[in-house]
């Protein structure tokens, strides 16, 4: 199973791997853990929190008989800039009407007015200045945390005093996240996410040097591990076989540049515990993500609209006025050869367009993926990933909500697919341009890699996760033909763009029809416009039957490869069609599970079987369509609470 993947990223055995035993293709999660715990494994130490030295972040006080952080002071001048831009963009809104007004009634020889109204704009700008420094200045005084026994406290505000707790064990992962600009400087934010339901927020810490944001990070999950296992405090899991990193692309460069440099006040690097798995992404995968993202069908859409809209503007400007119906503006002389040339042009053009906006698109994904790495720390999971806009997510193994393997229509053209965590998602208030970005698809691990190489990934970063059952249980017969009629009609998009285009046509049909008390258009007009509008009706009539077309592939698709499997521990649910989803959970991640019926799915004798888990803002429903009365049955009494 991991021979073709060891290969692919070129993955040597240790001498210490060559003396262990091999685990089966698809062990249970039991046997697993008790052949780690057999294995002699080397101890990750984590950074002692009572170690001042090895501490990269010295305290400047203390709160409660702890030692208090400060954030970087880069949050007072930083911050500044970034107000004071929308103050400047405010000020040059509102006085440009003054100043109008002023030239407006004294002319431009009242020059000596005109000083005054600016000078008063640019003292004011000043001051605002100066109040927004005094405001950044108290602000960073009040602004800092401590580390105690059982919590991490955040202090801030200067009227109103902020104090925020977090538990140790309550901590869902931490990131670090860091725009362009932060980059250079060598800060980032720090963002706590603890879950809390849906209205969940992340606790931010702003402004924390690099170097701070690691040594943050070990302290809080090294806390974390203790507050769950005060027995075990220093005992890692053992997720696997230690791997080398992948080999890396042409854009890990920068990211090595990126990282020598470090940016004006990101310290001196820190020694982090090393990673039992490691890989990254080569360049055939890097280009192959850009190349296709979701942008790519919605300019394929766009483009052919377009196109459509040009060539039936030509159409409208060839063919002469005097045409008295369709046949006959058919039967006119052909466009000459300089409107054919402008209307070729005109469809390069477009296309060109389009592709420059592809390439463009592609080319941020790429950078968007730029010095990507996925690798197991321990017990959790750590991804980072970004050139410019850098962010760096670890999330405990224990959070992970559920395994999701995405296939777009193009990657599962091709035999690719896109490698995800689900985990409970934070509403942040994060201003650095990216905020929800990251978690829209919860943690990326790899974003496009071979179907056959998942089992590979999943081994060495989630070996908890490697007794996920294999065999499925189909949907019921009854669903394909359920399926077409659910995709195809009350779904489809091809019927109804049929439906409307068709309603079109009969409105036009009637406005412009000869002898129409509706129109003021002569009769040769109305017969023009009349036959045009039912030539671009016939050609959507095409773009709607391809449609359908499609929905019917999906439909089909969907029915032969839809279906669940579960086992003792996990369950998985495939949903298919062109584009195809599984995802696969713990048992004990399931938060409620339910069925639901119809009275068409009563008659069929199908049901629906829907499995919520805490995953995203509030939590996400697996739902699948059409399974047996039998088989909702048996899922119902497997998820049932056992004693």
């Amino acid at each position: 199973m991991t021979g073709a993947y060891d290969e692919m990223y070129g993955v040597p055995a240790t001498p210490q791997q060559a003396q262990q035993p091999q685990p089966a293709a698809q062990p249970q999660v039991a046997a697993a853990q008790q052949a780690a715990q057999a294995a002699p494994q080397p101890v990750v130490q984590q950074p002692a929190p009572q170690a001042a030295p090895q501490q990269p972040i010295q305290p400047f006080g203390q709160e409660g008989g702890l030692p208090a952080y400060h954030v970087h002071h880069s949050y007072i001048w930083l911050g500044t800039i970034r107000s004071m831009l929308a103050v400047l963009f405010v000020l040059l809104v509102t006085s440009f009407s003054s100043v109008a007004g002023v030239i407006d009634e004294i002319g431009y020889s009242g020059l000596g007015m005109l000083s005054v109204v600016l000078g008063g704009v640019g003292v004011l700008f000043l001051v605002v200045v100066g109040l927004v420094v005094l405001v950044h200045v108290l602000a960073y005084r009040r602004l800092y945390f401590t580390l105690g026994p059982n919590e991490f406290s955040l202090y801030s505000g200067i009227i109103t005093k902020k104090r925020v707790h977090v538990s140790y064990d309550r901590v869902q992962s931490v990131d670090a996240r860091a725009s362009l600009v932060q980059r250079v400087f060598g800060v980032c934010n720090v963002f706590i996410d603890t879950a809390g339901g849906a209205s969940n927020k992340a606790v931010i810490v702003p402004y924390v040097t690099k170097v701070q944001a690691t040594w943050l990070t070990s302290e809080l999950y090294a806390r974390k591990r203790q507050a769950l296992q005060p027995q075990a405090a220093a005992a890692q899991p053992v997720p696997g076989q230690a791997q080398p990193a992948a080999t890396g692309n042409l854009l890990d460069y920068g990211k090595e540049a990126w990282d020598e440099v470090g940016g004006i006040f990101a310290g001196a690097p820190m020694q982090e515990a090393a990673p039992s798995f490691e890989y990254g992404l080569s360049n055939k995968q890097l280009f192959l993500s850009g190349l296709s993202n979701n942008t790519s069908f919605a300019l394929f859409v766009l483009g052919f609209l377009l196109a459509l809209a040009q060539i039936a503007g030509f159409v409208f400007e060839a063919f002469p006025d005097e045409s008295n119906s369709v046949m006959g503006s058919l039967t006119v002389p052909a466009p000459d050869l300089l409107t054919g040339a402008g209307l070729v042009a005109s469809i390069v053009g477009i296309v060109v367009l389009l592709l420059v906006v592809w390439v463009v698109s592609a080319a941020s994904q790429c950078l968007n993926f730029g010095g990507f790495r996925a690798r197991r720390v321990g017990d959790r999971v750590e991804v980072e990933r970004g050139l410019l806009q850098h962010s760096r997510q670890s999330i405990s193994i224990q959070r992970v909500q559920a395994v999701v393997v995405k296939q777009s229509v193009i990657r599962r053209l091709i035999g690719y697919c896109e490698v995800s965590l689900d985990k409970i998602d934070a509403e942040s208030g994060d201003d650095s341009g990216q905020k929800n970005g990251l978690n829209t698809s919860g943690v990326i691990v790899h974003p496009f890699c071979k179907l056959a190489d998942v089992p590979g990934i999943l081994q060495g970063l989630v070996p908890e996760y490697a007794g996920i059952p294999q065999d499925r249980t189909p949907v019921a017969p009854v669903a394909l033909r359920r399926g077409l009629i659910r995709r195809c009609i009350i779904q489809g998009g091809g019927f109804w763009m049929a439906v409307c285009v068709a309603v079109l046509q009969i409105m036009m049909n009637v406005l412009f029809a000869p002898g129409s008390d509706l129109t003021v258009n002569s009769a040769a007009e109305d017969a023009l416009l009349l036959g045009w509008a039912n030539v671009v009706c016939y050609a959507l009539y095409a773009v709607a039957a391809a449609i359908f077309a499609l929905d019917i592939v999906s439909a089909v698709k969907w029915a032969r490869e839809s279906g669940f499997a579960v086992n003792r521990q996990f369950m998985k649910v495939v949903n298919g069609g062109l584009s195809r989803e599984e995802r696969s959970f713990p048992r004990n991640k399931i938060q409620y599970g339910s069925t639901r019926t119809n009275p068409f799915q009563r008659m069929a004798k199908v049901a629906t079987i829907c499995a919520r888990t805490a995953a995203g803002v509030g939590g996400t429903t697996i739902v699948l369509w059409d399974v047996t009365q039998e088989d909702a049955e048996r899922w119902l009494d497997w998820v049932r609470p056992r004693s």
